[in-house]
């Protein structure tokens, strides 16, 4: 028994002892933490210059964009064909997906060898080769006379400027076939293809093996984002954020990028842990100077390595004796099988006696234990520098993500990989330990290279199909300029009915006169209270006006929320909270006593019969309060007054919000004469001359209309452009076949015309996987507000994610591009329509004053003008086109519901001492 824990002792001795010399000849291939660490930020800063147009053409990472923009989501089905060409044999194959909900797909696939003749001879007859070999395999499967779609996997680094076309770059894997560097490899495929009539195939999408890694995993698993290659050639692709790509345009959603990382190092980055192995396979290799990365990873080299530092150990007298074999010094002897097969834990040492015999090295136990620890040292480091690499991606991943914790998938195949006994455990172990905040999920890909480039071209085929489907949907939201002048005429008409004496009652747009005949001249002083009511919160204000050269305007002023029941309640409930936000006021300034004049903002349809008589319409934006319609709104303002008999107010001048605005803008320029809303509601007032108004008496000087031109369409004129989701909208809206025009351009409804949309393509089962949320059923869900957040959003389209959880919606990175889109669609026609509806205005008061060229301001307000990222660029853009001969500024409005108010009721108190005078 003794003798036998002798014996274990000494053999324990023994291999620590060969372990610590081995250690110590191969003390650089060793590597610590720190050193991959800073492999890892070489490689990270490579890939940034990698992506960058300027400094791409001197990077050793290429990252290749695939224009591969999206990952499979379980919806894609149909027959596809594949061929794949990159290692040692070609294949071709017939993949089915089928869409069971069990994302369930069928392969059938045949093998071809690829004789040496074929990948180093010519272009031309190597894709002749794979043409014959498709057709052999078409049919063999019966297949010959259906037009299938197809996925070309080409494994070696090409540029591509499209999903269905790439330039090859150079040849890796020891291919060297003549006259296809820097041209189409699927035009030359097409080539071939087209001589065998019997092939009726479409080439939709070229890919890289370790994209089709990927997108296969992808498939079973679609948290998985990047594909990894540790075989015969080693590789690694991801999904990069578009606005990082500057190779390729656009900034919104994703796209996988090839990284070509097997020449990371070309530029001499890696040389400090570069051996002197590395260099003389690199020296022995078919591309000296190229893929230095990949000679130091991949299964193609890691025999001869081996094969080399044995070499040398036994030439410096380390091992078997000093005696060097034949076998020893042929190039090649060692492969990846015999350094796999020396590293298993059990059998590893006979294994590596009778694989060392056969190479007539006749080896001690000694000579066994080092060999054995050469082949770990050198497949991990193969491992650490693939952990260092990947760990870069995966922490650009998370970055791009913005999250502290990622979690993602990674798809690998590769000989390397799958059939090493320790490898994977060693790159997942240290993987997690360069990445600690990135949780990694590793999955074998089956059938990844072929069977991905189907899968790219099953979701190239849903994508295309799936885009023909939302620009239906969208089209009748796209306007062309024809559509817009027609719009613009139709105004005109209406504007032109509304000012008639005999059509007025009947028009839609109803240019209701506000007998407000002056614009501000600088004269105007003294205090004013202004009441601002035109949405869900209510505004009182103290107005103090200077004149003269130091003219200013000082605003002091309290908001108070107006509650949904006292909106939909009665008038005299409505009037009465309006009066006792009035006395908090009053209280709060110190100001009970004082009998100031009053302008009242009352930013609804009003027909008035004198500059204090303002008559209510019809209520809009929600408002629902009863025994108010047909009603004076200032009487019943004054009766409120008297019930509370608290104080007593001189109220000179009701005023619609838009004149406001318009006011405003004119204190500070006289030019202007035009006032817009785009906010929750919409509107217009302009400065019309009196003899064009005929409802009224008088022929001289000029009166500011309120053209309430959110009526335009009531009566059926621009039904040709209303679309399914605009109905769907009027019908559930407040006021059913009124506001028409004002339900396609304002604030308060874009929103909700979104929503309707976004439920008709989850329907369609083009978003959301066709889930609808609850909160997407519920009216009103979606605010006007998410637009404008959605569209200025440069964030990786996190903003437009983040806003579709709130909605219970779990959404892609594909779907949140879809429903930018949408929105984009919708805010672009309300500012269009906007500005054809402003361009009949301003070419009106062009023609009134009889000039062939008009310079003239408006003034503007509301939060869809003010907040929205495009709309006022396109609003502005829209004048111009329509109404060329006029030159028009617009100038944003400083609060003109308040101030405006406030400078009309000055204007109307000096208009009326000059009458009185």
């Amino acid at each position: 028994m003794f003798a036998v824990h002798l014996l274990a002792f000494y053999f324990t001795k023994l291999k620590e002892d060969q372990i610590k010399k081995v250690d110590r000849y191969l003390y650089h291939m060793r590597l610590s933490d720190d050193v991959l660490l800073d492999v890892m930020a070489r490689f990270r800063a490579e890939m940034v210059k990698g992506l960058g147009r300027d400094t791409n053409p001197t990077a050793t990472v290429k990252m290749l964009p695939s224009f591969v923009r999206s990952l499979p989501d379980g919806s894609e089905k149909g027959d596809f064909l594949a061929v794949d060409l990159g290692g040692s044999q070609f294949r071709a194959l017939q993949v089915k997906v089928f869409d069971d909900g069990k994302q369930s797909s069928q392969l059938e696939s045949k093998f071809y060898p690829t004789p040496k003749e074929v990948i180093q001879g010519n272009g031309a007859e190597l894709f002749d080769y794979v043409a014959d070999c498709l057709l052999d395999f078409m049919e063999s499967k019966n297949l010959k006379h259906r037009r299938l779609p197809l996925g070309f996997t080409f494994s070696f680094p090409c540029r591509q400027t499209k999903l269905e076309e790439g330039v090859l770059l150079n040849w890796t894997k020891h291919f060297k076939v003549r006259g296809v560097q820097n041209t189409d490899v699927v035009s030359s495929l097409h080539k071939a293809l087209k001589k065998h009539k019997g092939i009726d195939v479409d080439v939709m999408a070229l890919v890289n093996d370790t994209v089709g890694t990927m997108m296969t995993c992808g498939y079973d698993d679609q948290r998985c984002e990047v594909g990894l290659i540790i075989g015969t050639g080693t590789n690694a692709c991801y999904m990069e954020e578009m606005r990082h790509i500057d190779l390729v345009e656009g900034d919104e959603g994703r796209m996988c990028i090839n990284t070509e990382w097997g020449a990371f190092g070309d530029d001499g980055a890696l040389d400090d842990i570069r051996t002197e192995f590395d260099q003389e396979i690199d020296l022995g290799s078919l591309n000296p100077g190229k893929q230095l990365f990949e000679k130091m990873i991949s299964s193609l080299y890691l025999g001869e390595l081996v094969r080399l530092i044995l070499l040398k150990m036994t030439k410096e007298g380390l091992l078997f004796n000093g005696k060097v074999s034949t076998a020893l010094c042929t190039k090649g002897k060692i492969e990846l099988r015999h350094v796999i097969a020396m590293e298993k834990y059990k059998e590893g040492l006979s294994n590596t006696k009778e694989i060392l015999t056969e190479l007539n090295l006749f080896p001690s136990e000694e000579d066994c234990i080092a060999v054995q620890h050469v082949c770990t040292i050198v497949s991990f480091r193969s491992a650490n520098l693939c952990a260092a690499a990947l760990a870069a991606i995966l922490t650009r991943l998370r970055e791009n993500k913005k999250v502290l914790r990622l979690r993602t998938t990674v798809g690998i195949d590769g000989t390397l990989y799958k059939t090493h006994p320790q490898y994977a455990k060693r790159l997942h172990k240290v993987v997690r330990r360069l990445a600690p905040n990135c949780d990694v999920r590793f999955l074998l890909s089956t059938n990844g290279s072929a069977r991905g480039a189907a899968m790219v071209t099953a979701v190239a085929r849903r994508l295309a199909t799936q885009r023909k489907r939302i620009d239906a949907v969208l089209a009748p939201f796209l306007l062309s300029l024809d559509t817009l002048r027609e719009v613009k005429d139709k105004m005109r008409t209406e504007l032109e009915y509304g000012l008639k004496r005999e059509t007025q009652g009947s028009a839609t747009v109803k240019m209701l006169p506000t007998y407000v005949c002056g614009t501000p001249d600088g004269t105007e002083k003294g205090k004013f209270l202004a009441l601002d009511l035109g949405g869900t919160n209510f505004r009182v204000l103290l107005v103090k006006i200077r004149s003269g050269r130091r003219k200013s305007v000082q605003m002091y002023n309290k908001i108070f929320a107006i509650p949904l029941e006292i909106m939909q309640g009665t008038g005299e409930e409505l009037f009465d909270h309006i009066v006792q936000c009035i006395a908090d006021f009053l209280e709060y300034m110190g100001i009970k006593g004082a009998r100031l004049p009053l302008g009242f903002t009352f930013s609804f349809p009003c027909r008035q019969a004198s500059i204090d008589k303002g008559t209510l319409v019809g209520w809009t934006k929600g408002f629902k309060a009863t025994d108010c319609e047909g009603e004076d709104v200032v009487d019943m303002l004054r009766e409120a007054i008297k019930r509370r008999n608290e104080f007593d107010l001189d109220i000179v001048a009701v005023v619609n919000d838009t004149v406001g605005t318009m006011m405003t803008c004119g204190y500070e320029d006289p030019n202007c004469e035009i006032g817009l809303i785009a906010g929750t509601g919409s509107n217009v007032c302009y400065m019309e001359d009196m003899k064009n108004i005929e409802i009224l008496e008088g022929n001289e000087g000029k009166m500011c209309i309120n053209t309430e031109w959110g009526g335009f369409g009531d009566n059926g004129c621009i039904d040709n452009i209303r679309t399914e989701y605009d109905k769907e909208v009027d019908e559930g809206s407040l006021n059913p076949g009124k506001q028409r025009y004002e339900k396609m351009t304002s604030g308060m409804y874009l929103g909700e015309i979104v929503r309707q949309i976004l439920i008709d393509l989850t329907k369609q089962g083009l978003l959301f996987r066709g889930q609808i949320s609850e909160s997407l059923r519920k009216r009103g869900i979606f605010e006007t507000k998410f637009l404008s957040q959605i569209e200025s959003d440069r964030l990786a389209l996190l903003q437009v994610r983040r806003i579709l959880q709130q909605l219970g919606l779990d959404s892609t990175c594909e779907d949140s591009i879809i429903v930018k889109e949408v929105c984009g669609a919708v805010s672009r026609r309300a500012a269009q329509l906007c500005g054809a509806g402003l361009a009949a205005i301003v070419e009106k008061r062009r023609e009134n004053r009889g000039v062939e060229h008009l310079q003239i301001t408006v003034g503007v307000d509301g939060t869809l003008y003010k907040l929205h990222p495009h709309f006022s660029r396109v609003l502005r853009e829209t004048v111009k086109e329509l109404a060329p001969q006029c030159d028009v500024t617009f100038m944003l409005s400083e609060d003109g519901s308040g101030k405006g108010a406030a400078l009309i009721t000055a204007v109307a108190k000096r208009l009326r001492t000059v009458g009185e005078n």
